[in-house]
């Protein structure tokens, strides 16, 4: 079969960074076509290659059977090729429907029609099974339901190929079974599409063939057929990983933070301890309120009534800088909203919030002092960069979930919670940030881990307690936690239906 799409020994090169090598990807009508390798292998770049963001130093697209050169995105939109990104590309104020087609909304005599226009995307969101009206702001949906209109309008270009970068990584299990049986329709229809993603078991449910890329180089294209979970992470990184999740066996120290009662932001009478050297786990479904309790704690969101102690003593949490300063720091599940500022490089990123660190008495920061201790974290992280004064935005997604982690850690605090702090990473860096996560639970840390990942939470986690609809509805230990323990609780089984 000859492919729709055809890119062949495509080279990209940026100051000091090689981020493609002769690399290649076929794109085959009727199929889908896995896209995997670590942070940092090249995808993204290839997919900048393909939508024109980026023109390649050498190699060769085909489109069609035809050579092709597209100059930018609206190019590459315009003859049939269409991408869902990862980070969303949505307006919070606007509705549904302009978002979905805005600068495309049907006209006549140069107004907008806006009854068809909301029965065309009426007709994306019943394909989609999203439950809200095309009038409904866009700020008003979760993240899930924000990505899921992405993907409408990735739909609504009905084009011949389409790309998705991790497109159920904000997803429930409910919106990703309804995107994966878009994704067997679009098969059925004939187009061709590349499925971007770290979560394998979806390669193997929903993909025909898996290319890889290593270090910005093609290493091969194989039918998923022939393929193991353990094949494809052994060939993305070059090495067997033998122990995905971890564990360390420690003696854990005495309470250090204890949450009493906790109420606000839409979470009620949340009450648990936390031991120095412990990992903490929290699950549930979306929505449940995992996050919405995290910032009380960190002093992001209110707190109405009920207390948090740390190390003995209550704190008076009206700003994360309050939290920062008694021991607590948050790495937020939105690296792009709250994590980190795109704009600015490596070095001050991973510094913010630890700047007082490297100010003399009079206020001046003292530079070398700061470089030294970012040169650290990179180099304990393995960040890929060409330097610290890369601006952040550069790098991959995995290296600037790195970053995130390390401006949490350089604080030496004695709590970290970390949310979702695996989220659109590949298999070889998770397991960089398990060891880093076990390095610092050694050292005494505290550690809050919140996954929406099962089997990250059973796998990594010395207790686990589940949220349900802003309370939480069970807790279980390590021994006791499976997988149908903590969907039962999710859903708000009682203790006694769990028995």
């Amino acid at each position: 079969m000859q492919p729709i799409l055809k890119l062949q020994d495509i080279d990209k090169s940026f100051p000091s960074v090689k981020a493609l090598n002769r690399a290649s990807l076929n794109v085959y009508c009727g199929k889908v076509m896995a896209l995997v390798g670590e942070n940092g292998a090249g995808k993204s770049t290839m997919m900048k290659v393909l939508t024109g963001i980026y023109q390649p130093d050498a190699g060769l697209i085909e489109y069609q059977g035809t050579a092709v050169q597209f100059r930018g995105p609206k190019d590459s939109q315009d003859q049939g090729i269409s991408i869902i990104h990862q980070e969303l590309n949505l307006i919070q104020e606007l509705s549904i429907a302009e978002n979905i087609f805005l600068g495309r909304e049907p006209t006549r005599y140069g107004k907008i029609q806006w009854q068809q226009l909301y029965a065309d995307v009426e007709k994306l969101l019943q394909r989609l099974n999203i439950k809200h009206h095309p009038r409904t702001r866009l700020g008003n949906l979760s993240i899930g339901e924000q990505q899921m209109v992405e993907i409408a309008k990735a739909l609504s270009f009905q084009s011949k190929v389409i790309i998705m970068d991790e497109p159920t990584d904000a997803l429930t299990d409910t919106e990703t079974d309804s995107l994966f049986q878009v994704i067997q329709q679009l098969r059925e229809q004939g187009q061709g599409i590349v499925y971007i993603s770290h979560r394998l078991k979806e390669i193997f449910r929903i993909c025909d063939d898996v290319t890889i890329f290593r270090d910005g180089e093609f290493i091969e294209q194989t039918p998923v057929a022939d393929l193991t979970e353990d094949l494809i992470i052994e060939k993305m990184v070059g090495r067997s990983l033998d122990d995905q999740f971890p564990q360390v066996d420690l003696e854990l120290g005495e309470v250090c933070l204890q949450v009493n009662n906790l109420c606000g932001n839409g979470v009620v009478d949340a009450s648990f301890s936390l031991r120095s050297g412990e990992i903490l786990g929290f699950s549930g479904l979306m929505g449940a309120g995992r996050t919405e309790l995290m910032k009380l704690i960190y002093g992001d969101a209110q707190i109405r009534s009920g207390e948090v102690i740390l190390n003995g003593q209550t704190l008076n949490l009206r700003s994360p800088k309050d939290a920062l300063t008694a021991g607590i720091s948050y790495v937020s599940e939105d690296r792009k909203a709250d994590g980190l500022v795109l704009s600015m490089s490596v070095k001050e990123n991973m510094s913010l919030s630890s700047l007082a660190e490297f100010c003399t008495s009079s206020g001046r920061i003292e530079h070398r002092k700061e470089k030294q201790a970012v040169q650290k974290f990179i180099d304990l992280f393995r960040i890929k960069t060409p330097g610290q004064n890369q601006i952040i935005k550069n790098l991959s997604g995995g290296n600037q979930q790195k970053v995130a982690i390390a401006k949490g850690v350089m604080k030496q605090p004695k709590v970290l919670i970390l949310d979702e702090p695996t989220r659109g990473v590949d298999v070889g860096a998770r397991q960089e940030i398990y060891q880093l996560i076990n390095r610092f639970r050694r050292d005494g840390m505290a550690i809050i881990l919140v996954s929406s990942d099962m089997p990250e939470i059973l796998g990594m986690s010395d207790r686990i307690v589940v949220m349900c609809m802003g309370k939480l509805s069970g807790e279980f230990s390590r021994e006791q936690a499976n997988q149908e323990l903590l969907m039962a609780a999710a859903v708000g089984k009682k203790a006694e239906e769990l028995a």
